[in-house]
């Protein structure tokens, strides 16, 4: 694995995201971090030290990844690695649960504004990072993109009775999964031709501020196959869609 390799993983101030620049680091990749609120990235950065640095970049804001894109353009001229991790589960600050939520999100009662507002981060927001990065991502001679997704976008998976988090489906969150695996599926298409490889990856049901703490999966247990995947070499898999240990999950 080259030690100059240069990645950008969104929403990497908390987290996933953070857990993964932090790894990523280690083993040698040179990463921005990305956050929409800079001086919250510059602390993620400072925190992991030399190898990191921060980036302002705000997924819903095309003139900011522009200038995301246009900033990694001057300082290396390449990406090799794109971590589109950036997410939210829902608009409301509060304490509620995952099932809670899902509860007063149902198809017949969840408010259209937050359905738009998780949407335009996990399902826009991808695409419109991909679009501008990708002009980056061509000039790698090693590119790859790890979409961090979720299992309960699976629809092969919901549409099983026996799926533990099936009652939680709803056109909110889960929905938003199932449409960024969808992105996905676009992308990998559209690649398939290329020498860039593409990954979706499911962390697993990771204690974050996602969903109020309440998983029961720790960060560095969560972040494993997102970091497993974004450091596989140019032999490595495409196409995948995986939780740990490279355990598919069905579209």
């Amino acid at each position: 694995m080259p030690q100059d390799r240069i990645a950008l993983i969104t929403g990497a101030n908390q987290g996933v995201g953070l857990q993964v620049a932090k790894e990523l680091v280690a083993a040698g990749v040179s990463v921005y971090v990305g956050a929409r609120d800079l001086a919250r990235g510059e602390a993620a950065a400072a925190g992991i030290g030399e190898g990191a640095t921060a980036l302002q970049i705000d997924v819903t804001d095309l003139a900011s990844i522009a200038a995301a894109a246009d900033r990694i353009r001057a300082e290396h001229g390449r990406l090799d690695l794109l971590v589109s991790n950036a997410g939210i589960s829902n608009t409301r600050s509060g304490t509620q649960t995952p099932e809670e939520m899902a509860a007063s999100s149902t198809a017949s009662t969840a408010s259209l504004d937050e359905v738009r507002a998780i949407w335009d981060v996990n399902v826009f927001g991808v695409l419109a990072v991909y679009q501008a990065m990708l002009p980056l991502l061509r000039e790698s001679s090693d590119a790859r993109i790890v979409n961090v997704s979720s299992g309960v976008g699976s629809l092969a998976s919901t549409a099983d009775p026996s799926f533990p988090y099936r009652k939680m489906y709803g056109p909110g969150y889960a929905a938003s999964k199932t449409a960024e695996n969808a992105m996905t599926m676009a992308m990998m298409i559209e690649l398939e031709d290329t020498d860039i490889k593409i990954n979706l990856v499911s962390p697993g049901f990771t204690s974050t501020a996602l969903n109020n703490f309440a998983g029961t999966e720790s960060v560095e247990d969560g972040s494993r196959e997102v970091v497993r995947v974004a450091l596989l070499g140019p032999d490595g898999p495409s196409h995948t869609f995986t939780r740990w240990e490279a355990s598919p999950i069905p579209w």
